[in-house]
This record gives C-alpha cells, sequence and structure tokens, in this order.
C-alpha cells in the first residue's frame, strides 16, 4: 500500500492524502495507514529509556482495529493506550487541515506526562517537515499551533473547569476518566458539547470502584453506542516474572493457562502483583471487566455472589422500546405475576422509573423496563405490561411521584389489580420498611442468584454501599432504581404468596 518512506521527501498535499485515511476502516489484511504513519513518523521512549521508531503492540492494534467514533477503554496500567491515542491524534492533527485535538487528563502531573510524549512526537519529524509544513507558531506546555494547517493540539486537566471551552473539539481524549475530580460527568458532558458530529471520543481508564462516571459510562457503552475495548494485564508482553513450577498451580492459575493460553512466566508475575498489590490487584491489574470494578466502599451485597451470577447471565429473548424494556421469560398461561413499578420524575438527567415483573411463585425475574417517563407514560406502560403477563398485580411505590402514577391507573387506565398496603393504593418506602425490603433482596441474590437476570440490576447492587454514616445507598453518581423496584417486590411478592397462595 505504502511504497515510498516518508523521510525521502513528502509535501502538504502527500500529508494531508495520507491522512485522509486514518479514519478508513481498518482491512482485515494488509497495510493500515495509521501503524505506517506511526512508524515513519513518531518516536516514543521505550521500557529501556531509549528513543525508538513507534510500532504499536497487540492493545495499540487491537484497539485501532476495532476502534469507533465514540470508544471507551477499559485497561490495566501502562498498556501504551494513552500513548496511541497521543499519537493516532496527533497524526490526524498534522495531516488535518483546521483540526483541534484535546487531551484530558486527571491531574496537572498526568497532563505534563502525555505532553511530554506529544512534544517528543513533534521534535521526532524530520527537520525539514518541522521547518516548511509542520512549523508551529506556539509550542509550550499546553498548546502547539500548526499556523499553515490551522490546526492545534491542546492537553488540559479534569479540574480545569473551563477545558475546551469556545473550542470547536474534533479529537477528544479522556484519560483515566475513573480519577476525574469533581463533578466528572459534569465535566464529560461539557467536553461533550464541544465535539461536531464526526468528532471522535476516546474515553479510557483503569478502574477505580463500581461507581461514578467512568463506572456508568462502561455499563451504558452499549446503549448510547460507545465502542466497548477491554485490555487485560496479560496483553502486555513485558508483564513476566520468574517461571513457576507448573505443580504448584493452583485452580484459578490453571483456568487462565487453559483458557487464556497465559505462560508459567506470565503467572509469575501475577503472583507478584497479587503479592505487591493484595487486595487492590484485580483494580490495577484486571482480568475480568466485571470483578475489576472494586467498590470503593463497603458492598451492602454478597460481591462473590454478584460476579458469580454476573457470569452466567443470559441475553435477553427479546428487547423493546431501544432497548429499555428486556424480556426473558414471556407470560405463560395460568401463571400469575406481578409487576413493580418504582416511579421517578421523568427528567431527562434524573433518576430512571423502573417496573420488574416477577413470577410470583418463583421470584423468577420475567422482564425489566428501566426509562425515564413522565407519570403518565409510566402508567400506561405498567398497564401494557401487566395485561400482558396474564392481568397481573400491580404495585407501585407510593413515595413522591409515585402518587400520579397511582392516580393515572385509577381514573385513566381503570387497572382493577393495584397492591394496597393498609388498606390504601401502593407501597410505601419508609425507614421501617427499607431495611427489611433490601435484607430480603440481599438474602435472595445468595440463596437463589437463579432467579435474576439483569445485568442493569446486578450492576446497580455492585455499587450499592455501606456509608461511614452507616447509611446504605448507592455509590456517588449511581442509581439504585432497580434494586429499589426489586426490593419491593420481593417484599410483595411474599405478602401475595402468603395471601392467595400462589402455585
Amino acid at each position: 500500500m505504502h511504497t515510498k518512506l516518508l523521510e525521502d521527501c513528502i509535501d502538504l498535499d502527500e500529508l494531508i492524502r495520507l491522512g485522509s485515511t486514518l479514519d478508513d476502516a481498518v482491512p482485515p489484511i494488509g497495510d493500515v495507514t495509521g501503524h505506517f504513519l506511526a512508524e515513519q513518523l513518531l518516536r516514543i521512549r521505550d521500557r529501556e529509556g531509549r528513543i525508538v521508531r513507534f510500532s504499536p503492540n497487540r492493545a495499540q492494534c487491537e484497539f485501532e482495529r476495532r476502534r469507533g467514533r465514540a470508544n471507551i477503554v477499559l485497561k490495566s496500567r501502562q498498556m501504551g493506550i494513552s500513548t496511541w491515542v497521543a499519537g493516532r491524534f496527533f497524526l490526524k492533527t498534522i495531516t488535518k487541515p483546521g483540526t483541534t485535538t484535546l487531551q484530558v487528563a486527571h491531574t496537572q502531573e498526568a497532563a505534563e506526562a502525555i505532553f511530554r510524549i506529544v512534544h517528543r512526537f513533534l521534535e521526532s519529524l524530520p527537520e525539514w517537515l518541522r521547518e516548511d509544513t509542520l512549523r508551529t507558531s506556539r509550542a509550550n506546555s499546553r498548546q502547539i499551533i500548526f499556523s499553515a494547517l490551522d490546526s492545534e493540539y491542546r492537553v488540559e486537566t479534569a479540574g480545569d473547569t473551563n477545558a475546551g471551552r469556545g473550542l470547536t473539539v474534533h479529537n477528544l481524549h479522556c484519560s483515566e476518566v475513573a480519577r476525574w475530580p469533581g463533578n466528572a460527568a459534569e465535566t464529560l458532558q461539557g467536553l461533550r458539547a464541544t465535539m461536531p458530529q464526526q468528532g471522535e471520543l476516546v474515553l479510557e481508564s483503569t478502574p477505580n470502584g463500581a461507581e461514578g462516571c467512568f463506572w456508568d459510562e462502561w455499563n451504558r457503552a452499549d446503549e448510547t453506542g460507545m465502542v466497548k475495548h477491554f485490555f487485560p494485564w496479560w496483553w502486555e508482553d513485558a508483564y513476566r516474572d520468574a517461571s513457576v513450577n507448573e505443580e504448584s498451580l493452583q485452580n484459578a492459575e490453571r483456568m487462565l493457562v487453559e483458557r487464556h493460553g497465559l505462560t508459567l512466566e506470565q503467572i509469575g508475575f501475577r503472583r507478584m502483583i497479587a503479592a505487591g498489590f493484595r487486595g487492590l490487584a484485580k483494580q490495577e491489574y484486571p482480568e475480568d471487566a466485571t470483578e475489576c470494578f472494586l467498590s470503593s466502599g463497603s458492598c451492602y451485597f454478597d460481591t462473590l455472589a454478584l460476579d458469580a451470577r454476573v457470569k452466567e447471565l443470559p441475553e435477553p429473548i427479546a428487547k423493546r422500546l431501544g432497548g429499555q424494556l428486556q424480556i426473558w421469560f414471556p407470560p405463560i398461561r395460568r401463571r400469575r405475576y406481578l409487576v413493580a413499578v418504582d416511579t421517578a420524575g421523568g427528567g431527562s438527567e434524573g433518576d430512571y422509573s423502573v417496573a420488574q415483573i416477577l413470577e410470583i411463585a418463583t421470584g423468577l425475574q420475567c422482564a425489566e423496563l428501566q426509562a425515564r417517563l413522565t407519570p403518565l407514560e409510566l402508567a400506561e406502560e405498567a398497564t401494557r405490561l401487566a395485561t400482558e403477563y396474564n392481568e397481573a398485580w400491580i404495585v407501585v411505590e407510593r413515595n413522591n411521584h409515585g402518587s400520579g402514577v397511582l392516580a393515572y391507573l385509577q381514573g385513566v387506565s381503570k387497572y382493577a389489580l393495584i397492591y394496597q398496603q393498609d388498606g390504601q393504593d401502593g407501597w410505601l418506602t419508609s425507614v421501617l420498611h427499607r431495611p427489611r425490603m433490601l435484607g430480603k433482596l440481599a438474602a435472595a441474590l445468595v440463596e437463589t442468584p437463579g432467579i435474576f437476570f439483569s445485568r442493569r440490576l446486578l450492576q446497580e447492587c455492585r455499587s450499592f454501599v455501606r456509608h461511614r454514616s452507616g447509611k446504605v445507598s448507592a455509590s456517588a453518581g449511581a442509581h439504585d432504581d432497580c434494586v429499589m423496584a426489586m426490593a419491593m417486590a420481593l417484599c410483595v411478592r411474599e405478602e401475595l404468596q402468603g395471601r392467595y397462595l400462589f402455585r
């Protein structure tokens, strides 16, 4: 594909022509423009401190192969993803006139480290290229401007509330998002607002708890259309240590060897990081895209039971409403069901409204609705689901907006089977009821984990923690709507069983 070396000679037109293919889909076989330009033009400092050609490693190649317009990367430490994204975006900046690239790091120190990499890219370009086509009008610790191209490359910190303000950002790289200070979700929202529709976005981080902006973005990636990339530690060839004796392999180690082809030297490295990092080993050197998210507080629910069940979850047999309604089991004649509704206000930025559909006799989770709906929309959808599931019972948490849903069920839908608590329609989640509700869910997750099928529910359980104050609730930035709807459903199911002896 590429026959001449760039060191020989290249003019602006040729550079722009090559740059125009950087966003092309990567072919399964053959040369890749990004790899070629990186090796020909860019230099990096390797682990031994030498300045070498930028030849992409396994993780970098895989990212390049699968990348989309919006990407989220969950990774182990020092996999080279930040360096590759910096290189890719640097190439796009110097080959596409009018391009603005912004990288946002979690600390000032990290921002300076990233920009040292970018300055090395610039300084290692052929002199004739730097002095002509890519002459800079400004090149400081935060910004490089290529005046001939009307392009610029910037690095900021997430703590700067004005980062990106007033810019049109074509390439946005957000580094270590799980460790951004302050309101990371609000910062990210502001940065996204600077991007045109065809801009390229990369969020990357090592995990830092089952909470916060990065955790939420990772779990919502399928819904938002982001391409998910997970790179476990063994993708880095340097992560090896003294070989261990094969006879000493433990069950978990033997499983890794068989499943992922790990060597005894890699198992030796794994033992070394386990001894050095102890409980943080799975966070800093992840092996699984679920277990690596350690709760920053003490998780209220049994994490071993949660993680084990998540690995077993099947996909829904059907999805409706753009994936907001997920169905695992359709209604079966003569069986009785319960629709438990936890109500939110319906705003685009607030909590979700959730409906859990359970079979009363077994407690089996059959379907789950999670959506931002108005009380009227939620009442209509709950009525449709209850009617579909053999005229199921509907129980609505009557706290806050729940009273509006109940009013619509009574006055508009005129639904008959509405659960009553102490002679009043709906369920009241009080300070007395809440511990019993959560305790029942916690017990069911351990005793009968096979009745739960929602990944959204189990992810919320993973970020439901005990705070230092003694209160138990969702971590900062996380949701608990699926949790509370299911906890209510299990309590009401038990009561209905005792009242009507469902089989």
